[in-house]
């Protein structure tokens, strides 16, 4: 290409241009706080800041998951807690019903009472956490088991209730830390147990003290006790989820702001040296402009004729 440009304009204009490419870069990352906005400004850590971006973002997901079972975990412990002060009771008039001073009428009136109860129990066992039943495993939609204190046959004459769902819980919340971990029970694990069953131990209670059986009333109390056990287990069960939660969202924060760092070393501008950038390059430009100013513009053609 021909210019009419002398070569010392042309270097003047192609190291101004630089000047000014210099200040509008320092300039964008002083107003954006970034030095990184567009994928042309660091094309060689684009492919590290992109992976960083996805670790945190998972990284955020696995914590919003942890939150969410630290809520059901919470909820179920509370309701635990609570099966376990019915079970106390439960002992309590057991205790009181195989006394041989109680008659059938005061048998009757506690049969009553734990009957009571039982309705109590199962609605534990259909505690909910924002529309969702914590014990209902894969199913959450609908409680596992509803009271039935009138079946003459069948497992429900055993056991007081209905089985309305079978579904096992398989769901595992994702630790930040590496792995998987199991973060709920059913309620057929929890109040059904084969051998320690809490809705089978108060049913068969109920019955002995309908019945004025003092020695199964008397009987039906070592049945009380280990569905207790069973329910302390599962109890020791959800506090250590809820431990584990814990240490699991200490290890996501420390996480989340190690990426962060590392995000900020790409993509985070240092204000400080970018407004001395601005500076340097304004001097710079205004230097430049004024020397260019100064340069003699005669010709040859000025000295002839």
């Amino acid at each position: 290409m021909i210019t009419n440009l002398t070569p010392s304009s042309a270097l003047f204009l192609a190291n101004l241009n630089t000047i000014e490419q210099n200040l509008t870069e320092a300039t964008n990352q002083v107003s954006s706080g970034k030095k990184v906005n567009v994928a042309s400004d660091a094309p060689d850590q684009l492919e590290s800041l992109l992976q960083l971006r996805t670790d945190q973002a998972r990284n955020t997901q696995m914590v919003s998951d942890l939150g969410l079972a630290k809520t059901d975990a919470q909820a179920a412990d509370s309701a635990l807690n609570s099966a376990s002060q019915l079970m106390d009771q439960a002992v309590s008039l057991a205790t009181q019903g195989a006394n041989s001073t109680t008659d059938a009428a005061g048998r009757n009136t506690i049969a009553q009472q734990i009957a009571a109860l039982q309705q109590q129990m199962v609605s534990l066992s259909q505690t909910q956490v924002q529309g969702r039943y914590i014990f209902s495993g894969d199913d959450p939609g609908s409680p596992t088991y509803q009271l039935d204190l009138s079946a003459a046959s069948g497992s429900a004459a055993i056991n007081g209730v209905d089985q309305l769902s079978s579904a096992a819980s398989t769901r595992e919340i994702q630790n930040p830390q590496g792995g998987t971990f199991k973060a709920s029970e059913t309620a057929s694990q929890i109040f059904d147990a084969p051998g320690a069953s809490v809705f089978a131990a108060l049913n068969s209670l109920r019955v002995a003290l309908t019945n004025n059986n003092q020695n199964a009333i008397q009987n039906s109390i070592s049945a009380l006790q280990a569905a207790t056990t069973q329910l302390n287990n599962a109890d020791a069960f959800y506090g250590n989820v809820e431990n584990q939660i814990d240490n699991a969202n200490t290890f996501a924060s420390s996480y989340d702001t190690q990426l962060q760092t590392e995000i900020s070393n790409i993509q985070d501008a240092d204000i400080a040296q970018g407004a001395l950038q601005i500076t340097r390059g304004n001097t710079q430009l205004q230097a430049a402009l004024e020397a260019e100013g100064k340069m003699p513009t005669q010709s040859l053609f000025n000295y002839l004729g």
